[in-house]
């Protein structure tokens, strides 16, 4: 009876004793293989692959016992998928407690306002732990991945800096920023002015695009947008360099030539009246608005002052004045030794 009563006792501190260990040891900080593991889980993955992928990833401990941590927490089955990443500290208390929160690991890449789509690829490719999976596709293909086939890409993508869980893949990224896009065009489409000569949408997106690259300060969009509309509603052509130089694509070396405004193009709007076939860059939400509600002006020309800002004109006489004065005369000065 004694026997039984101290073998009773034992096991009772034995199980004390197990028990203020595994208290200890969930507040204790984990070693790690390196300054910050990082470990991507993926839908349906099981706890105990869980444990195991942490400890393969640089978590220096028993997978097993982690498992069994994750287990008898009965928050196992919360874990949700997603990029985590821990640094010195991360005890398997605070470890479980940020997967059970989805509190991921995210990072960042921006958009830039006036970007080509080219442009847009080469940003996505080289943001850091974006899962790359439209390097090898052709725009269309990249198109129809994304659910738009049949859509030009040039100006589909608000720009924007966009979050995303490291491990995600590109295309994620990309189909969040046109659908932002489609977004924003509706809601400046609702807000345009009655008697714009614009036909849809689509050339309220095109037009915008060219206010984006036109415009030097945000105070001119407005007065931008309203020479193209003056000129529109005339028949006018556009005579934009930003449209040429996008129609001559890689073929730009940085100087727009004469010949360059001599040869046609569909992007060529000295030589050919309206909007070019797609937009020439990702327009901004400023850029949208000011497409749809221009500036009243008289306005038919602009030039740019040197400063950022343009000095409009409502004749050619009084535009070519503006030339000499803003352009013609500050190069001759700065030509001379």
């Amino acid at each position: 009876m004694k026997a039984a009563r101290a073998l009773a006792v034992l096991l009772f501190l034995a199980l004390v004793g197990a028990g203020a260990a595994a208290f200890w040891w969930l507040g204790q900080p984990l070693r790690l293989a390196a300054p910050t593991v990082e470990l991507a889980i993926e839908p349906g993955t099981t706890p105990a692959k869980v444990a195991e992928g942490w400890v393969a990833a640089g978590v220096r401990t028993s997978p097993e016992l982690l498992y069994q941590w994750f287990k008898w927490s009965g928050q196992a089955r919360q874990i949700r998928a997603g990029s985590y990443e821990v640094t010195a500290g991360v005890t398997p208390r605070s470890l479980l407690e940020k997967m059970v929160r989805g509190d991921e690991s995210v990072a960042f890449v921006r958009i830039p306002e006036g970007a080509t789509f080219r442009q847009v690829r080469a940003e996505l490719a080289k943001a850091e732990a974006l899962r790359p999976t439209l390097a090898g596709l052709s725009d269309p293909d990249l198109m129809q991945a994304i659910g738009a086939p049949g859509v030009h890409p040039e100006g589909r993508f608000h720009p924007d800096t966009y979050s995303y869980s490291k491990g995600s893949s590109d295309v994620e990224v990309l189909r969040r920023a046109y659908r932002a896009m489609q977004r924003r065009l509706a809601d400046a489409w609702q807000q345009r002015a009655a008697d714009l000569p614009l036909k849809s949408a689509d050339e309220a997106l095109t037009l915008a695009s060219i206010v984006e690259k036109e415009t030097g300060v945000a105070a001119d969009r407005g007065l931008v947008a309203g020479v193209f509309m003056n000129r529109l509603r005339i028949g006018m052509p556009l005579q934009t360099d930003p449209t040429v130089i996008y129609g001559l694509g890689s073929a730009f070396d940085g100087n727009l030539r004469k010949r360059d405004l001599q040869t046609d193009s569909p992007y060529n709007t000295y030589l050919r009246v309206g909007l070019p076939p797609t937009p020439i860059a990702m327009p901004s939400k400023a850029s949208l608005l000011a497409a749809v509600n221009p500036t009243r002006t008289e306005a038919l020309y602009f030039v740019a002052r040197g400063d950022g800002s343009s000095e409009f004109s409502a004749s050619l006489a009084d535009h070519n004045r503006a030339v000499d004065r803003f352009q013609r005369r500050p190069a001759a000065a700065a030509s001379r030794p």
